[in-house]
């Protein structure tokens, strides 16, 4: 059985490798950080355990009455077993009563957008995520400097035919929302 706990500067390593393993088969393969990144002080941060191993984590940005899921992760051996939701839950149990909502942006799979909506999440917002790589059309740089040999762009939703056409990698990002019970208590979640 898992175990869901706080996070820990000691968990730093085990935290990076547990986000490039889950990762590693999903969009954001590419995403890969050689460091944790620091969040603000009232943020929420968990790991989950299994034998004493991380195996997925939440990492939840408080901004007013919102949170945001910054990151979430499960390495694939621990895939589907319930470790995501309990991630969920307990960050929501540790959120603020006055958080009245919790968001995260993830960009298109049929997995991790199932997943969204079976934890309770409902699409909010979309909009595109658009690579461009070496094979793909050059644009100019800044001045004194060479054509991007990459770039992520950010680009409207009703452009989605149009950058397809042109560029290999394009994805549609989504706002998953999801408002929460503002008379929520720490034991029901």
């Amino acid at each position: 059985m898992f175990r869901v706990r706080q996070y820990t500067s000691a968990d730093e390593r085990a935290w990076l490798n547990c986000r490039l393993l889950a990762f590693f088969d999903s969009a954001y393969y590419d995403d890969v950080k050689t460091s944790r990144p620091q969040l603000s002080p009232d943020s929420v941060e968990l790991v989950a355990e299994y034998d004493d191993r991380v195996v997925g984590f939440i990492d939840v940005e408080v901004h007013g009455d919102a949170a945001t899921i910054d990151s979430i992760a499960v390495t694939p051996i621990a895939q589907r077993a319930g470790i995501g939701g309990a991630l969920v839950r307990a960050a929501i149990d540790l959120l603020p009563p006055t958080v009245l909502s919790i968001d995260a942006w993830a960009r298109e799979h049929p997995v991790s957008d199932g997943w969204f909506a079976k934890a309770g999440f409902t699409e909010n917002y979309r909009y595109l995520h658009v690579f461009r790589g070496e094979a793909d059309p050059p644009f100019p740089g800044p001045e004194g400097m060479s054509v991007p040999v990459s770039a992520l762009m950010h680009a409207a939703i009703d452009r989605e035919d149009e950058l397809r056409a042109s560029y290999e990698r394009v994805y549609i990002c989504r706002q998953h929302m999801r408002e929460l019970d503002p008379q929520r208590s720490t034991a029901t979640g």
